[in-house]
């Protein structure tokens, strides 16, 4: 095997049934953020190359940043 071969990243979304549900999926709803989340896993999924996600990279963070502020104010 190639010596990246044991780096590679699957990012393609993973299905889970109701009853095995993602923690961290679980909390990204909660967020409002999933669907910013799932953007950026088909992203990388579709080009290998974090460089050329950053836009929907940067929504994503945006998101998440005015979910905790959200979150601070309760």
């Amino acid at each position: 095997a190639a010596p990246t071969e044991k780096f590679k990243h699957d990012y393609s979304r993973k299905q889970t049934s109701d009853e095995e549900t993602d923690p961290v999926e679980q909390m990204l709803k909660k967020t409002g953020c999933i669907e910013l989340h799932y953007a950026v896993q088909e992203c990388m999924a579709e080009n290998r190359d974090w460089r050329k996600c950053q836009d929907v990279v940067r929504k994503f963070q945006t998101c998440m940043e005015e979910s905790a502020k959200r979150r601070a104010v309760q």
